[in-house]
């Protein structure tokens, strides 16, 4: 078969046909049994050929490196991770609005922090006493219709209902969560250890802050006693004996730092040239 390539355009056969005809005339050709087809050599030569992988197109394996040593960073540039410190937030929350806080409660939880809340009685929840109730009789009746004790669970105590706030604020079905969960406690009053430590606030959660003096608000620990919770006049009573021994314990500090005081004026004199060094050398003001 001959290439007649006189022609321009794509390359035409010049080939005897069967039928008669031969130049350039163009037929279609359909070869089956491909696999019958034989080829001329050595059938372990023609496989070693049919092998061979252009220059280009050749797979180059890498040589396995050795570990590089690791960069030594300047302690500069160091990334410091910062540890949660083990000192626990203790809060009052009395004069808090629910939500506000509880949201600030639920990132200081994530970020590692403990944190502590007590007075959850004293929490504020905007809006007039009569239809917070109405909110909270709604909840009662959300129930599951077969097997009630499988929840969901419907708390009275002031401490459980914020704690419950606080966790639809978390991922609390993950790891995370849980362990956020764990880091909070809750408490109605001030049980000891914590009424003798000094509680702190928030003030961007205060009422008296957030809330315009006109609006209404609804006090937690008078809606979880009309729903049930049964402790009110107890908790009310133990505030009462923590408050007179704070009060007693108060005086005492009281007159300890005006005795103190009194000791140091007495001994001015004759430490005034120790006192002018100290300050010479910053360490008075």
């Amino acid at each position: 078969m001959m290439a007649d390539r006189s022609n321009e355009g794509p390359p035409s056969w010049t080939a005897r046909c069967p039928c008669g005809q031969t130049g350039s005339a163009r037929h279609k050709v359909v070869v089956v049994r491909c696999e019958g087809i034989n080829i001329s050599g050595n059938f372990y030569r023609n496989k070693q050929e049919s092998m061979v992988v252009p220059a280009a197109l050749k797979i180059v394996r890498l040589k396995p490196t050795r570990k590089r040593k690791r960069m030594v960073v300047p302690a500069a540039l160091k990334i410091v991770r910062l540890k949660p410190t083990r000192k626990v937030l203790l809060l009052d929350g009395r004069g808090h609005l629910l939500g506000r806080l509880a949201a600030l409660v639920a990132k200081q939880v994530l970020l590692g922090h403990k944190v502590v809340v007590v007075r959850c009685e004293g929490i504020n929840i905007s809006g007039n006493f009569y239809r917070n109730k109405l909110k909270y009789l709604s909840f009662l009746r959300k129930r599951m219709n077969t097997n009630p004790s499988r929840g969901p669970y419907h708390f009275r105590a002031p401490s459980r209902i914020f704690w419950r706030t606080v966790r639809g604020m978390l991922p609390h079905k993950t790891k995370r969560g849980q362990a956020a969960l764990d880091r909070l406690k809750v408490f109605d009053g001030i049980p000891p250890p914590y009424d003798k430590r000094k509680r702190m606030v928030v003030p961007a959660a205060l009422k008296i802050v957030r809330l315009k003096p006109t609006r209404k608000f609804a006090l937690l620990g008078r809606l979880a006693h009309e729903v049930g919770w049964k402790y009110q006049a107890i908790t009310a009573t133990l505030e009462e004996k923590r408050k007179e021994k704070a009060k007693l314990r108060y005086s005492k500090k009281k007159t300890v730092v005006k005795l103190t005081k009194l000791a140091e004026k007495n001994v001015e004199a004759k430490i005034a040239k120790y006192t002018d060094v100290l300050k010479q050398f910053g360490v008075l003001v």
